[in-house]
């Protein structure tokens, strides 16, 4: 069906702004004081029913949802605020991301606010909804977010029999974890508050735009107060990045959308990298890939980004050496965002485990700042108005200061490095020598402890004549391993002082009583060490976060460069060409992204083309498979919105048919397309009877026709192909096929070309053709044959224009092609009256073909 087809078509609109360049993909077209928070305390009501979290007076109280029948599949917190073993293992796909939804009340209902942030990424996203469609953009925004946890108010659930918008949340997310925390807690003067005192100076016009809206700050309220609970520590203050996203900022593409064009996860396996995202997806960071992820999901609206985009990756494919040396620096980056999230986070309590956190994340940054030079010296030589910016925002920033309190208490040979053991030296002796001399006596001890082991593993080996060596583990600590090549065990066994012993193969692994006392030596020390250490460090961090902002800059920049990277990589293994953006979409040779990486040849092309004067294409004909991709040309329009109805079935969970569930899409559709937006649908009616869903489509399409929106509907009811005599802005094309004899001459088989062409398919019983090629037996087919033939008789005997409504659309069509080439002509003065000579020739040309017809049509009438 039209799956592969047409839908691509959204795909590179997305991807225009997507990728910003798009060297296209598919030729299409490809945006000082802390806080004053209480310890925890728990209350736990065991009277039966529902359960209920309390806090102190600064914290909100969380009552779980009593397991309604309906919703009895959505996880629930425990007394210990543990999730459900069932959703644990759906959020271990999930990102770690928490959302905060409050309905207005009243006059307000359908006025939402949202408030979201991802436990390893310490950026506060504030989001409001307002106008039409508000639930919908609700559930898409939670579906892009992909939340672990939904936080809702108690009564819109508990203390009542639930709202519409909790009862569409639970239903939509089964398997998310659902909260209800008292409505007090929802307090957007609070909310404010917080933004105030955590909010980044740097990043502080956020307020302007979130004063007034005070449900999206009373979402905050709730939510940092219960991140406050389940990480049990806070943001340190003027650390946090806060954000508003604005639905008027993006594209939105509906979550049934997003599912029918395969943007980020595959129908048949979800794990499966044959999605536009994994066709696009070459990234090196974490950062990298949740902004492509992000950028497809919620595509750019304003051009003038999505071409400075667009410039960036043409820079990158011209030259090479940039290229490749942003390609190899980025790289190198570990997840700044997750490092962010811990660096500004301050625990509650200060354990062993913190101390070795924060020295870890101390020495993650020092490697990632010592990479910041080098990359500015590559951005130095760019040329583009993007990359130069990103160069100025380094440089602005002090990274060489941030460096210097580094070194000033940090070993400058200390660095990041895989390995457990490796990694337990770096800490141990991370900080310099000479700044805490109760630190220096502690790694003596700790050193003279080490050279006893390696010593006392020698002398086992000398002793029994065995090939010992140390080894470490996180959880073993030190211990001894033995390899074996061929020869037995001298004695046929170990020794009786080697115990826990382990084999595998010809590999032993064992320890000793004396190596297990020096083991917890060897941790006493580590102790002592990471606890001066952590000192050290703390004065060391307090330094760094006057500094914070630079480090939200790095990461945007180093996730924005691994992004367009990636898509100029994708552009390096197929052939796509930079979109323009007009107000006509044009694809000359487009082939289909993902088919294109899969397929072991190369996909049909099509051509295509929509404007304002044939903005509603009805599609006929054979079109399963087949598609666009990446093109030789393509102009595009930006979209506001992409709505698709495609091809489903029984929707078994909410007991609705066929019928139903596109009813409900195409209703979507209806009510919140606008003139500037993309509807794609395909074989809507076929849940019914012939009658009737003719008669819904012809309606449907009567509607859609009378928007600007350009449309593509693909069907299989012919007798759709009559309303191009009616409306001058439909137009009719079909997918070809082609008839092939057998070798006998006695049979006649079907091949689909998959190539478009203008007009209705004349390929009027496919379907009985189709059903050749079965066992079903010969005369079945022949009385199908008969019965068809008599119906089409009738239906195209009514198939004419009379012409003057041919003429009309003629005129109209010259009209809007006139029209469009003053709006978006960039030709010179010879070129334009090449083109505006062959407007008048193919206009003439209709004219007289209209005459010669009715000339024509007279004579048979006579």
């Amino acid at each position: 069906m039209l799956h592969s087809s047409w839908e691509i078509i959204a795909v590179f609109f997305l991807n225009q702004r997507v990728t910003g360049r798009l060297s296209c993909i598919c030729g299409i077209c490809l945006s000082q004081g802390h806080l004053n928070i209480s310890e925890t305390a728990y209350r736990t009501n065991s009277s039966g029913g529902s359960s209920a979290h309390s806090w102190t007076s600064s914290t909100p109280q969380l009552k779980t949802t009593p397991a309604l029948s309906h919703h009895s599949r959505t996880p629930r917190r425990d007394l210990n605020m543990t999730t459900s073993s069932s959703a644990s293992a759906s959020h271990a796909a999930r990102a770690p991301v928490i959302v905060a939804v409050v309905e207005g009340r009243g006059l307000a209902r359908g006025e939402i606010g949202m408030a979201s942030i991802n436990m390893k990424y310490p950026e506060l996203v504030l989001s409001q909804f307002v106008d039409t469609g508000t639930y919908t953009k609700v559930i898409t925004k939670l579906h892009n977010l992909t939340p672990m946890e939904i936080l809702m108010p108690d009564t819109a659930s508990v203390k009542g029999q639930g709202t519409k918008l909790y009862s569409l949340i639970t239903e939509t997310f089964p398997s998310v974890t659902f909260t209800a925390v008292l409505r007090r807690y929802f307090n957007e003067k609070k909310g404010l508050e917080f933004i105030q005192q955590l909010c980044v100076p740097e990043f502080t016009t956020v307020l302007m735009e979130v004063q007034t809206k005070y449900y999206c700050l009373a979402s905050a309220s709730a939510l940092l107060k219960y991140f406050e609970f389940v990480q049990k520590s806070i943001y340190a203050p003027k650390s946090l990045k806060v954000t508003f996203s604005g639905s008027e900022q993006t594209a939105m593409i509906d979550a049934v959308s997003a599912s029918n064009l395969e943007l980020v996860v595959n129908h048949r396996n979800h794990r499966s990298e044959h999605t536009l995202f994994g066709v696009l997806n070459h990234t090196k960071t974490s950062g990298g890939e949740r902004r492509l992820r992000s950028n497809i999901l919620e595509p750019l609206l304003e051009v003038d980004t999505i071409k400075s985009r667009q410039d960036t990756i043409q820079e990158l494919l011209q030259n090479e050496e940039l290229f490749f040396s942003l390609k190899n620096a980025i790289a190198h980056f570990l997840d700044i965002d997750e490092l962010l999230s811990a660096l500004v986070q301050i625990p509650k309590q200060e354990t062993i485990a913190v101390a070795e956190a924060k020295i870890t994340q101390v020495i993650q940054l020092k490697h990632i700042v010592e990479l910041v030079p080098s990359l500015k010296v590559m951005l130095q030589h760019s040329t583009t108005h993007l990359l130069t910016a990103y160069c100025k925002s380094l440089e602005d920033c002090r990274f060489n200061s941030i460096l210097d309190h580094i070194k000033s208490l940090i070993n400058d040979d200390t660095s990041y490095m895989k390995g457990s053991l490796t990694m337990r030296t770096q800490k141990c002796y991370a900080v310099r020598p000479n700044v805490s001399e109760f630190l220096d006596i502690a790694r003596r001890a700790y050193t003279e402890v080490v050279d006893d082991i390696a010593g006392l593993v020698a002398q086992l080996g000398e002793k029994h004549n065995l090939p010992l060596r140390t080894s470490f583990s996180n959880a073993r600590g030190f211990f001894i391993q033995m390899k074996l090549e061929g020869g037995a065990l001298p004695g046929g066994k170990l020794p009786d002082e080697f115990i826990k012993v382990s084999k595998q193969k010809n590999n032993f692994s064992f320890t000793t009583l004396d190596l297990m006392k020096m083991n917890d030596h060897c941790e006493e020390a580590l102790k002592d060490i990471f606890h001066m250490s952590y000192v050290v460090v703390s004065k060391l961090l307090n330094e760094v976060h006057e500094q914070i902002h630079c480090l939200y800059k790095l990461s945007d920049v180093v996730s924005m460069l691994d992004m367009l990277l990636s898509l100029a990589n994708a552009c390096t293994i197929s052939n796509y060409v930079r979109p323009e953006f007009t107000d006509t979409l044009a694809i000359q040779q487009g082939r289909h992204p993902v088919l294109e990486r899969i397929s072991g040849q190369q996909p049909i092309s099509n051509n295509s083309y929509i404007s304002e004067g044939s903005n509603f294409v009805i599609i006929t004909g054979p079109n399963m498979s087949g598609c666009f991709v990446p093109a030789e040309y393509a102009s595009v329009r930006i979209a506001d919105q992409i709505f698709t109805r495609i091809g489903v079935d029984d929707d078994f969970e909410t007991n609705s048919s066929t019928f139903m569930v596109e009813m409900k899409e195409v209703s979507y559709i209806i009510h919140n397309a606008t003139n500037s937006s993309l509807i794609i649908i395909d074989e809507l009616g076929r849940g019914t009877s012939p009658e009737e869903g003719i008669g819904i489509c012809h309606s449907v399409c009567e509607f859609l026709i009378n928007l600007k929106a350009f449309t593509l509907f693909a069907t299989h009811f012919l007798e759709l192909c009559q309303l191009q005599t009616l409306y001058p802005n439909v137009e009719n094309q079909h997918m070809q096929v082609q008839h092939i004899r057998t070798g006998d001459g006695r049979a006649e088989r079907v091949v689909y070309t998959y190539q478009l062409s203008r007009g209705h398919s004349e390929e009027r019983n496919y379907g009985i053709r189709a059903a050749e090629m079965t066992n079903l037996p010969l005369d079945i087919i022949q009385e199908a044959k008969t019965v068809a033939d008599k119906i089409n008789q009738k239906l195209w005997a009514k198939h004419h224009s009379d012409p003057a409504t041919l003429k009309q659309r003629a005129d109209y069509r010259l009209a809007t092609r006139l029209v469009q080439t003053a709006r978006n002509s960039q030709l010179d003065r010879a070129s334009l009256r090449h083109y505006l000579k062959g407007l008048k020739t193919q206009y003439l040309a209709e004219i007289q073909m209209i005459k010669e017809n009715a000339t024509e049509l007279v004579e048979i009438e006579e």
